[in-house]
């Protein structure tokens, strides 16, 4: 494994603690020689994920769409930015360029590149780990709709294992590596 997509939110008015674990992520995948792949924001929980690595002496790759790329947003400091066309485009790039997916708290975004790259598995477009950074119980009400679909019949119980959560970053990492 070489690279890891990390998907997170860009608010800066958020727990403390969401921001610690995303820079300690930061530097936890530089230290084992992991490249960062996200979304090339120097704000909220992406500037403090490619800050982390960066410390570290870390390769972090952006990937920022055309329209949201301002020098306030953009990240100035990155190993490589890609500046792409649209928003499908840059989730496509990610998970071209990464051999593993982690998302830690974030908003509507967040969900969508989860849920996108946790469908592409399920229809066998990679067969990449996936792991959940359930802080403070974040992800709690997702884990319960996961788990609700699987009982009704609408996800198989295969596809629910399909993504991995703990509540501490480097378990987490630890997790995602045995799946690699």
């Amino acid at each position: 494994m070489k690279s890891v997509a990390v998907f997170c939110g860009s608010a800066i008015k958020v727990d403390p603690v969401y921001i610690e674990a995303a820079r300690e992520l930061g530097r936890l995948l530089a230290f084992r020689g992991l490249e960062v792949v996200y979304g090339g924001a120097s704000v909220g929980l992406m500037g403090q994920v490619a800050d982390g690595a960066l410390e570290r002496g870390g390769r972090v790759t952006g990937v920022m769409p055309a329209f949201m790329s301002t020098r306030e947003l953009t990240h100035q400091n990155l190993t490589r930015l890609h500046v792409v066309k649209s928003m499908h485009e840059r989730k496509q790039l990610m998970a071209d360029l990464s051999d593993a997916f982690i998302a830690i708290p974030g908003g509507f975004g967040t969900l969508d590149e989860l849920f996108e790259i946790i469908t592409w598995k399920q229809i066998n477009l990679h067969m990449k780990p996936i792991g959940l950074l359930n802080l403070n119980g974040y992800f709690d009400g997702l884990i319960a709709f996961a788990d609700r679909a699987t009982q009704e019949g609408f996800v198989q119980p295969h596809h629910r294992r399909s993504f991995v959560v703990s509540a501490d970053v480097e378990s987490l990492l630890n997790d995602i590596l045995q799946g690699s």
